[in-house]
């Protein structure tokens, strides 16, 4: 590296050059990232829909789910597992696929299996839709439609045909159906009495749509010379058309649909129903593909929105809610001004200490030109900029000062030695080469371990140690290019100084300053040598600081990441089981209400709501628990300036449980930030039940259930499935329907089109002329005709056979019309029952779920209180029951285990590379022993700010264990070259003077580095609690380990390192050697 410094000072506009280079290469890098909240994690998972309306949650598992499972384990290659909730009408599994899987092969390999799995699913059933997901896949804005005129089969449909299709052009976006409203269909409401006195079924008039309302071609004519397309009335152009299409004859007479039934341009039964401030609305969810930058993709929605309004339907308001942007961008800015604020106040620390401003230049001017160059190497390795890469930046900004600091100051301690400038500068930089090419290499490799962790941090963190590892390696090759080349340039007129020249207050404060530290030093080196005299009280008192502190780590507690407070609330409300959409709509009204007394208006943005179950593909977009009409999900969006929303939770959740007693309530994770970090996981505490018997497993999920809500710190305890839902079971007989010409196939048919609509047993479609759009036309009883039992056992059950006796001549329209009808109650029998309404799948094994969240406790310990209760449970099962602690815990756990052989492997691998550098066993177990004081520090540091042992803190130690070996380098370096110069000085006057010589860089640097932390460890402004513990880690770590490096590494050293340092004589003993060798030759 000296000859980098040389050509530094021989070429210094090529220097110059090369900083405006870097510089121009970081603004073009800037320009031209991705600025998002996280980086890409990019967990590869397929969501495969199936969608059958009408069948129930047990056959949709045993017929379309359960095949599908089993079919994808045997053929898909690659899938780490799969996860699969059956629900009435619908079937949607969760695929997760390995690291480095071809996700591409994969859904082809599933999409022919889907292929397959279509001749045995039940007839009818369309392929189901397939989604390539991952967590950077989130909700980043919502579009609200609602009119006070138009109705929500309109609102609905516009958003569906025409809002979607102006809206997927923008890059980087998916956008599912939208929730609420009522879709559009022209829905065919039979009269069950009109329907029987005609002697007709639902089929007949299913078949009859389907034998009338076609879309078939008729081809081309060719007359004469010419052809001519030949067109027909298939199908109808207006609604009203399908009134006096024929159903069939009867004793001669015509009987059309109109006679029959009422034809309507109208909407399917509605399965849900959104609310927006109290009203009836409609909104969709905008999602951002993983590739997509949050800001870009809300700012082209914004941008496009007012075309969109200024063409919607009359008396249509578009308008944009929880805009996720605000805090993506507020969290940028925050890590932006972080950094400013850390490079200023370090900056102002190093003019202090230098007593210069020319100092504080050539050292300042290393930040930007290392956050620079660590800019374009992300952009060329292909990152991002988010929290984790400008955190690495805001965290890096303590570390870049470092190797420039100890260079200039070398530099500047040679210069006070009387040498000239330019020698000056070249003996400094020879003198801190060895030490800051280990420093910057221990820090940098200590990032290795980060490649263990799997799953959402892994992706978090890799980028965060790139981020580092490339803002500190520009740092070293400019501290021996730049900072020379600029030392030579602006130091040049201070080489003499003027002694007569009156001094100006800036030069006074220095000499003043160098004064009092001159003071600090000669203490310093007093009480080391005390410390040295008495080594084994000090040792001794280490020994029980550091036993003192291994009982303090369980008292801390562990989480797996901070939580952040957005302003954010979702709230699941579960009505009565069983409960209509609509009673379940005046429920969530009233709990409306009540958190509009809870909240003040003032902080009170909005509460939106979504009630049932949404389109079908929409819960493979955005998942959710809504399984049916009795389920219903809140969310409450707060102004700026709130009180904690963690306070709110637990009155909203006190007050509701008070006051509706049939109802249950829980709160789920609503912002941006826990919805990536909690992906594929449904609360902090999710305990599985695999049991082979589903009523048992149901019975010790509610045991599980009664003994966790004893737990301290355990809320929104529940069951997540649902296994009571009521039903009615109509038994056929199969003998007696026979012989009234009645099959199995017609009572299905019959009453699937009657309470479900023909859309599968039966499908047609009208094509509006107007708008090119094709709606469904479905057959189907009225709700308010099937009031009671009675009206469904009313039903008919006759098989399609709408021609009876048709070329009889027709009878008056006064003379009734006497044809058989078989209704249900002929042929069949009904009790009540119960049924599954979900049923969920954990690698092709039922589960039952119990659930939780955690409030005013840490999950470690808490995950601890209910292990307990697991294996109490357990001890009276059979073997065949497994219970599984899944949920947060079980991705902590996983993390933990990693980062802390990834801590052992980071002081391993240090200590290997000090051995290599030092050619030495001794001298790195010396520098080492500052890593004991730093551990010790980040436990009392945590323990004192409140902040618990997480994925974030333990990055922190990681990087402290880098941090702090760079000072002890410092220190026992100096020490060798002192004693290699000079063999006379004994370890103890070595180690000594080699304390009192690097006490202003090890202190210069320490104290940069944890300036640098300061603002992020205060967790100011959006997010800022994301890495605050990460600031906290390294502030404490950084601190005691500094202590360690000025007194127990002397100690050490002095007990230790009595030979004469090895890598000195170890090249004149093989000179020696070798020119014996020689001589002897």
């Amino acid at each position: 590296m000296i000859g980098l410094v040389r050509i530094a000072l021989r070429r210094p506009y090529t220097m110059a050059i090369a900083a405006l280079l870097i510089m121009l290469g970081g603004f073009l890098a800037v320009t031209r990232m991705v600025v998002d909240i996280f980086p890409n994690i990019d967990i590869p998972v397929v969501y495969v829909a199936w969608n059958y309306p009408g069948l129930s949650a047990e056959d949709m598992e045993r017929r379309v789910v359960l095949i599908s499972e089993r079919a994808y384990s045997t053929t898909v290659n690659g899938i780490e597992r799969i996860e699969s909730l059956s629900i009435p009408g619908l079937g949607i599994l969760k695929v997760y696929f390995t690291q480095g899987t071809d996700i591409g092969g994969a859904i082809a390999q599933i999409s022919a299996q889907n292929n397959s799995i279509l001749r045995i699913a039940p007839p009818g059933i369309t392929p189901p839709n397939m989604i390539r997901f991952n967590a950077s896949n989130v909700p980043v804005v919502q579009v609200t439609l609602n009119s006070k005129v138009l109705p929500e089969q309109q609102i609905f449909d516009y958003g569906l045909n025409f809002l979607r299709t102006r809206l997927f052009t923008i890059p980087g976006v998916s956008i599912p159906a939208p929730y609420g409203g009522k879709q559009r269909q022209i829905i065919v409401d039979v009269d069950p009495a009109r329907l029987s006195s005609k002697g007709l079924s639902q089929m007949d008039v299913v078949s009859a749509l389907q034998t009338t309302n076609v879309i078939v071609p008729a081809g081309i004519a060719r007359i004469g010379e010419r052809e001519f397309n030949v067109k027909l009335n298939s199908s109808p152009l207006l609604v009203e058309q399908f009134q006096s299409l024929p159903v069939g004859v009867r004793d001669g007479l015509m009987v059309q649909l109109g006679d029959v039934a009422k034809v309507s341009d109208s909407f399917a039964a509605q399965q849900n129903a959104a609310r927006i401030n109290g009203q009836r609305a409609s909104y969709m969810n905008i999602l951002k593909n993983s590739d997509a930058s949050t800001l870009t993709v809300v700012q082209a929605v914004k941008d496009i929105l007012p075309d969109i309004q200024a063409t919607a339907p009359e008396g249509l308001d578009l308008k944009l809610d929880f805009d996720q942007s605000v805090f993506v961008k507020g969290a940028v800015d925050n890590i932006v001004h972080e950094a400013i604020l850390s490079s200023i106040l370090v900056s102002l620390m190093i003019l202090i200490f230098l007593g210069s401003w020319r100092n504080t230049v050539i050292v300042s001017l290393s930040i930007p030109l290392s956050i620079a160059a660590g800019l374009a190497g992300l952009f060329l390795t292909g990152q991002t900029i988010n929290l984790m890469t400008l955190g690495g930046l805001a965290l890096a900004i303590g570390l870049l000062v470092d190797n420039a600091t100890v260079t200039i100051e070398n530099i500047h301690r040679n210069q006070a030695l009387g040498k000239p400038l330019t020698v000056a500068i070249l003996d400094g930089s020879n003198e801190v080469i060895q030490p800051l090419t280990v420093a910057t290499l221990a820090i940098c490799i200590v990032f290795a371990p980060v490649l263990l962790l799997t799953g959402p941090s892994r992706f978090l963190f890799i980028p965060l140690a790139i981020t580092v590892v490339l803002a500190m390696l520009a740092s070293y090759v400019l501290s021996f290019t730049v900072v020379p080349a600029l030392a030579r340039y602006l130091l040049k007129d201070h080489d003499h100084h003027d002694t007569q020249r009156k001094k100006n207050l800036g030069e006074r404060f220095s000499a003043a300053f160098d004064r009092g530290f001159d003071r600090v030093r000669d203490g310093y080196g007093s009480v080391l040598e005390m410390a040295l005299i008495k080594r084994k009280f000090v040792l001794a008192c280490f020994a029980i600081l550091l036993a003192i502190t291994g009982l303090l780590a369980p008292v801390i507690g562990t989480d797996f990441f901070p939580t952040s407070d957005v302003g954010i609330l979702k709230l699941h409300v579960r009505a009565p089981t069983g409960s209509r959409l609509e009673e379940t709509e005046k429920l969530v009204a009233r709990v409306e209400d009540t958190i509009r007394e809870i909240v003040p208006a003032k902080e009170l943005r909005t509460i939106n709501s979504t009630i049932g179950l949404p389109f079908s593909l929409n819960l493979a977009f955005v998942p959710s628990d809504n399984v049916g009409g009795m389920n219903a999900e809140l969310l409450v969006s707060l102004f700026p300036g709130h009180r904690p929303t963690v306070e709110y939770q637990r009155l909203i959740r006190d007050k509701l449980n008070a006051s509706y007693p049939g109802a249950r309530f829980y709160f789920q994770t609503a912002d941006i930030v826990s919805q990536v970090l909690n992906f594929g996981l449904s609360a902090p505490i999710d305990i599985q039940i695999q049991d082979p018997n589903f009523t048992r497993s149901y019975a010790t999920a509610q045991r599980i259930l009664s003994a966790i809500q004893k737990v301290p710190g355990v809320v929104d305890s529940r069951i997540i499935q649902i296994m009571d839902f009521p039903s009615l079971q109509i038994d056929v007989d199969r003998q007696r329907a026979a012989r009234l010409g009645v099959a199995q196939r017609d009572v299905a048919n019959n009453m699937l089109t009657s309470l479900a609509g023909s859309a599968l047993v039966g499908p047609t479609y009208y094509l509006n002329p107007q708008s090119g759009v094709n709606y469904i036309v479905a057959v189907q009883t009225p709700a308010d005709k099937i009031q009671t039992i009675s009206d469904v056992l009313n039903l008919p059950a006759n098989p399609a056979a709408p021609n009876i006796n048709p070329n009889t001549q027709a009878v008056t329209p006064t003379t009734p019309l006497s044809s058989p009808v078989t209704r249900i109650s002929d042929i069949a029998s009904v009790r009540a029952a119960t049924s599954m309404q979900s049923i969920s799948h954990y690698t092709v094994q039922r589960v039952v779920d119990v659930a939780a969240n955690i409030d005013g406790r840490d999950l470690g310990s808490t995950s601890a209180d209910i292990k307990k209760i697991i294996a109490d449970v357990q001890k009276d099962l059979p073997s065949t029951v497994k219970i599984f602690l899944r949920g947060q815990n079980e991705v902590m756990e996983t993390s933990f285990k990693n980062l802390g052989l990834g801590l052992i492997l980071a002081i391993v691998l240090v200590y290997a590379l000090l051995v290599v550098l030092f050619q030495s066993w001794v001298d790195p177990f010396i520098i080492m022993m500052a890593v004991p004081g730093a551990l010790i520090g980040i436990l009392w540091t945590l323990a004192m700010s409140g902040t618990t042992i997480n994925v974030a803190s333990l990055m922190g130690s990681i990087m402290s264990v880098g941090i702090a070996v760079s000072n002890s380098i410092l220190v026992v370096s100096f020490a060798n070259d002192l004693r290699s110069r000079n063999e006379s000085l004994s370890p103890m006057e070595a180690v000594v003077e080699a304390g009192r010589t690097r006490l202003r860089p090890i202190l210069m640097t320490a104290l940069a580095m944890i300036i640098g932390m300061v603002p992020m460890a205060l967790a100011l402004g959006e997010a800022g609690e994301q890495n605050a513990p990460l600031g906290r880690a390294v502030i404490g770590g950084l601190a005691f380990a500094t202590f360690a490096t000025l007194f127990l590494v002397p100690i050490f050293y002095t007990l230790l390192r009595r030979k004469p340092p090895s890598l000195h004589t170890l090249d004149q003993q093989f000179e020696a050697e070798a020119a014996g060798a020689s001589s002897h030759g």
